[in-house]
């Protein structure tokens, strides 16, 4: 738990976002496995906040709807016109006085579309808020170019802030200075309260804004100061596709740096994409143009790619997969995967077993050693131990109306070419012929012949393609045979 736990963390998530030219609200936009309120709500997390309220506004419904899908215990208020930040915090205030909450303490105010804020970062403005007896605390960020921000003017002597000015009202000595406004704030609860009911809206846009708070708390004999962000691309906010993207290449790198640096090999992150719920174990490789997403998992020594994509994905300790797709699968410790593999959920390979070139597999079962080499569908199947799966073998699962289960056992062996026409039973140690459509359980032991009888009808092609190529080539090989005679 946070030494400086909030009395609570306002999120503001009440915007349209119009720049991003989508059906999607702004907020609900997904960087790295998660959507942009979500990264905010996990950042605030971090500080173990007494109460945590994310006020929405434009499609409230479906933000409210996923924020509950996310954190259970997050509060929500409405915001039914965006009236500016000041309206916007003091909804989100109002919320919890109405439920009963009665404030004590620093409030954490952040924005909903600036995915990189770390938990780490709003730690430090909390503990800096706290120990420097602020009345409110401002986040701030050292950029390389500052245009078209707030900057932050400080007091020389005391360091304070002593106003927060727009860009477009900035005198020259003040757009020099490089220090600018996040848009994160910790506010002492009652303080906050008090100034918001003073907030005016005579302003070109006729809203309440947050930061008129202030300059009323200046006003007020109250201290103002600022923590500064180690990092300025930390407080980025996003508004359109591109910021998305420049956010999305951002925070890619800090997970694979965090995960090179805990002992995985990334040989090339620039083609290499992880969500942030993706966990690795030392000494795990990962080739080029790999995507791990969801709750993918890999053990040590795993080998991963290249151009793989594997979704809520478990590989087992020294499993290598290579050109594969999988999701909502389980790979054993040594297995094979690929090239050109398609599981689906419910797939579960044992230790050592392979599911090789062009085999896809759904919801089936496959024991430790068994192979499915290539060219083979697996769907609907048990398979036991050191089985082997016969090239283009297909688990004939659905009947046109319901699906139903192959169940393979161990030490079999089943031809090439094999149809296997599901409910069908193979028992251990028996093989099957190639080229055969099994449709009745085989005995354990058992060689299981399905398919008829081969007939040469001789001299088919004169009679029947008279003058064609293939008549030509078997009259020719057949003079040739004379001859020898």
């Amino acid at each position: 738990m946070s030494a400086n736990r909030p009395a609570a963390v306002v999120v503001l998530a009440a915007g349209e976002g119009t720049r991003m030219k989508s059906t999607t609200p702004k907020v609900l936009h997904a960087l790295c496995g998660r959507s942009l309120v979500g990264h905010v709500v996990a950042a605030s997390r971090e500080l173990s906040p007494e109460q945590l309220v994310v006020v929405v506004g434009h499609a409230r419904e479906q933000v409210s709807a996923h924020l509950a899908e996310i954190d259970a215990e997050v509060r929500t208020a409405v915001q039914h016109e965006q009236n500016g930040t000041g309206h916007a915090v003091r909804m989100g205030l109002e919320e919890l006085s109405d439920s009963g909450v009665a404030l004590d303490g620093t409030v954490i105010v952040v924005c909903g579309d600036t995915p990189l804020l770390t938990g780490e970062t709003l730690q430090r403005l909390a503990a800096a808020h706290a120990d420097d007896g602020n009345a409110v605390t401002v986040l701030s960020a050292e950029v390389p170019d500052a245009t078209g921000y707030g900057r932050i003017v400080r007091d020389d002597a005391t360091g304070a802030v002593t106003a927060i000015v727009e860009h477009k009202d900035a005198t020259a000595t003040q757009r020099a200075i490089r220090e600018i406004n996040s848009g994160v704030f910790a506010f002492d609860a009652q303080l906050l309260t008090d100034a918001l009911g003073k907030v005016r809206t005579d302003n070109s846009q006729g809203e309440e804004y947050l930061t008129d708070v202030l300059g009323i708390l200046r006003e007020a004999g109250h201290r103002v100061g600022a923590c500064v962000a180690a990092d300025h691309r930390e407080i980025v906010g996003i508004n359109n596709r591109v910021q998305l993207a420049e956010a999305n290449r951002l925070l890619n790198d800090r997970l694979l740096e965090r995960a090179m640096l805990s002992g995985v090999t990334v040989v090339d992150p620039a083609t290499t994409w992880v969500d942030v719920t993706v966990t690795f174990e030392p000494d795990s490789l990962v080739h080029p143009g790999t995507q791990l997403l969801g709750a993918t998992h890999l053990a040590a020594r795993a080998e991963v790619g290249p151009n793989s994509r594997l979704t809520d994905t478990a590989v087992g300790q020294g499993a290598v997969v290579a050109f594969t797709v999988a999701e909502g699968a389980e790979i054993g410790a040594g297995a094979s995967v690929g090239p050109y593999a398609y599981l689906r959920p419910g797939s579960r390979l044992g230790a050592k077993a392979k599911a090789g070139t062009y085999v896809e597999m759904k919801n089936a079962t496959i024991g430790e050693g068994t192979k499915v080499p290539h060219l083979s569908y697996v769907g609907d199947a048990t398979i036991g131990e050191h089985t082997n799966i016969g090239a283009a073998s297909v688990f004939v699962n659905y009947d046109g109306v319901n699906k139903h289960h192959t169940t393979i056992g161990s030490h079999c062996r089943t031809g090439a070419d094999n149809m296997l026409v599901a409910p069908v039973t193979i028992g251990d140690g028996a093989y099957t012929a190639a080229g055969s459509v099994i449709t009745k359980d085989v005995p354990p032991g058992s060689l299981a012949v399905a398919r008829g009888q081969q007939r040469n009808i001789e001299g088919w092609v004169a009679r029947k393609r008279p003058g064609s190529a293939a008549a030509r080539a078997a009259e020719a090989a057949r003079r040739e045979d004379e001859g020898q005679q």
